[in-house]
C-alpha cells in the first residue's frame, strides 16, 4: 500500500522525507502525465507520496533588499496576477499551457522538471537566478544552472525540496522574448528566446541571453554577455559575428517530434539577430 502524507508545515515535510523515501507532488500537471496508464486507470505511483502544495513557506513572494524571492510551490497562474511579479515574467508564463494548468502548476514543478523546453528557465538562467534547497538538516542556496544537470536531472536528493527561488536585481524593463511552438500557448517549445538589456548614452551597460528547447540544459553564456558591456552600441555591432559564431557552437538541438535540429539552429540564430539589429543597435 501507498502512504500518502500531507504535512502542516515545511519542518514536517523535511522530517518525513529524512525517514521515508517519497515523490513530491506539488502542481501535479508532470507527473501525472508521467505516470499515467491506459484509458480510465487512475495514474500508478508505487513511491509514498508527499503533498507541499499548500505549505504557507512554500507560497511566499516577496522582495528583499533588490531580490524578488519567490516560493517554489506558488502556482503560476497566481504569480501572472501578482502586482510583485515584473512583466517579462508574466510574458512567459501567458504562454505556457492552458489557463487550467496555470492554475494548478507550480514554479518550483516547472524548475524541477528539468526540461530544456522549460518555459520559465530561461528568464530565470538569464538573470543568474539562485534557488534555496532545504532539507531537514538546513538550506544551501546555489544558483539555478548548478540545480539542473541535464535533461530532466537536478542535483536535489531524495531528501530535499526546491524551498524558493531568488531572481536578483530582478526589475529590468527592456526586454524581447519569443517563444516558437506549434501554437501560442498549450504547446512546448521547439525554441524560445529571451533577452534583457540596459543601454544609456549609447552605451551597452547590461545584456543577459537564454535559449530554451536547443542544448540539454537552457544556453546561456555570461562570460559572452560580460565581454560586450561597456561598449558602445556601435562597437557592439562590430562583435556580431563573433557573437553569432559562439552561440552556433554552444547550441546543440537534437531532433524530436516537436522540430529538428537544422531548424532549431537556424531560427536560434535568426532570434539573436533580430535581438541585436531591433533592440540593441537601434
Amino acid at each position: 500500500m501507498v502512504n500518502c502524507y500531507r504535512p502542516n508545515t515545511l519542518k514536517e515535510a523535511l522530517d518525513i522525507l529524512n525517514k521515508e523515501e517519497c515523490i513530491i507532488l506539488a502542481g501535479g500537471t508532470d507527473l501525472m502525465v508521467r505516470r499515467k496508464q491506459w484509458s480510465g486507470l487512475i495514474p500508478n505511483f508505487e513511491e509514498q507520496v508527499l503533498f507541499i502544495n499548500h505549505l504557507p513557506e512554500l507560497k511566499e513572494v516577496r522582495v528583499e533588499d533588490n531580490d524578488l524571492i519567490i516560493g517554489s510551490c506558488c502556482k503560476l497562474g497566481e504569480l501572472e496576477m501578482n502586482s510583485i511579479i515584473p512583466q517579462y515574467l508574466k510574458d512567459v508564463i501567458k504562454e505556457m499551457a492552458s489557463i487550467g494548468t496555470r492554475n494548478i502548476a507550480t514554479i518550483g514543478g516547472n524548475i524541477c522538471n528539468g526540461s530544456p523546453a522549460g518555459d520559465i528557465l530561461s528568464p530565470l538562467y538569464a538573470l543568474g537566478s539562485k534557488v534555496v534547497i532545504a532539507n531537514s538538516n538546513g538550506e544551501r542556496k546555489i544558483p539555478i544552472k548548478e540545480l539542473i544537470v541535464g535533461s530532466g536531472k537536478t542535483i536535489l536528493k531524495n531528501n530535499e525540496i526546491l524551498k524558493e527561488i531568488i531572481i536578483e536585481n530582478y526589475n529590468f524593463t527592456d526586454y524581447y522574448y519569443h517563444k516558437v511552438g506549434t501554437r501560442k500557448s498549450i504547446a512546448l517549445a521547439k525554441v524560445s528566446f529571451i533577452g534583457f538589456y540596459k543601454i544609456e548614452d549609447d552605451i551597452v551597460k547590461d545584456i543577459r541571453i537564454a535559449l530554451g528547447a536547443v542544448s540539454p540544459t537552457i544556453v546561456n553564456d555570461r562570460d559572452l554577455e560580460c565581454s560586450f558591456i561597456s561598449l558602445s552600441r556601435l562597437e557592439t555591432k562590430e562583435k556580431l559575428e563573433e557573437i553569432i559564431e559562439r552561440y552556433k557552437e554552444i547550441i546543440m538541438p537534437i531532433d524530436d517530434a516537436r522540430s529538428t535540429v537544422r531548424y532549431r539552429k537556424k531560427v536560434s540564430i535568426n532570434l539573436i539577430n533580430y535581438f541585436f539589429n531591433e533592440r540593441i543597435f537601434k
